[in-house]
């Protein structure tokens, strides 16, 4: 039986880390925030139940929210 190759694959290579860090530094922008204890779990599993990662749950939270007030004619900015 001949032997099984293994892959020396072992991650991203450093060019890799580099586009990826460029690229986020370009294009993104970090918000932090802060909930109660249990909370971050609660809401992971609101959105885990509408197919959505927790990045994109709380975007689309933020933008509707936005959205609602700008019709209620008061902006929040």
């Amino acid at each position: 039986m001949p032997e099984e190759k293994k892959s020396t694959y072992s991650g991203q290579t450093e060019a890799r880390r580099k586009a990826n860090a460029k690229y986020l530094k370009e294009s993104v922008e970090d918000i932090r925030i802060r909930v109660p204890k249990g909370q971050k779990d609660i809401i992971k599993a609101a959105a885990e139940n509408a197919g959505e990662s927790l990045n994109t749950y709380v975007r689309k939270s933020i933008d509707q929210r936005m959205e609602r007030e700008t019709a209620d004619n008061d902006p929040v900015f």
